[in-house]
């Protein structure tokens, strides 16, 4: 009974006011191995020359996947790279292609062009009736490729 009394002992707070251990540990008593068991374990301890080939070989592997991978994504850091650089001298290209043709196309002047034209050139305005219009797949030019027909 004093056992239970003992058991039923409640302490409040946070606090252990005496430590009385009820029991002592003790240590589970060794089972007897069998012998083929402890030989079994004995020989998982030692690795034999096939399972150190066979680690060897894997490790060989990982290490020449891992250099394989290591150099392709270099590769693909450099292309990366390669790639900005190429886009930022296109990228300046274009910026000063507009600079000169906006340069160039301030620098023309229509009148002075029709000046010579008239002038120095002795061309003329066209008379009604040279006018000749032809539909074209290109808007830009039409080729003459032979005589043009008279319209009436």
């Amino acid at each position: 009974m004093a056992a239970t009394r003992q058991n039923a002992y409640y302490v409040q707070g946070n606090t252990v006011r005496k430590v009385r251990p009820d029991r002592e540990v003790t240590q589970k008593p060794k089972k007897k191995v069998n012998n083929s068991v402890r030989r079994n374990r004995d020989r998982a301890k030692h690795m034999d020359a096939g399972y150190v080939l066979f680690l060897g070989l894997a490790l060989v592997a990982t290490g020449m996947i891992l250099v394989y991978y290591i150099g392709l994504q270099s590769d693909i850091t450099n292309s990366v790279k390669h790639i900005s650089t190429l886009e930022s001298q296109l990228n300046d290209l274009k910026v000063a292609n507009e600079e000169n043709y906006s340069r160039i196309s301030s620098s023309v002047d229509l009148e002075e062009i029709r000046r010579i034209a008239i002038q120095e050139l002795g061309m003329q305005y066209a008379q009604e009736g040279q006018i000749v219009s032809f539909a074209s797949e290109n808007s830009d030019y039409v080729k003459q490729m032979a005589e043009i027909p008279k319209q009436d």
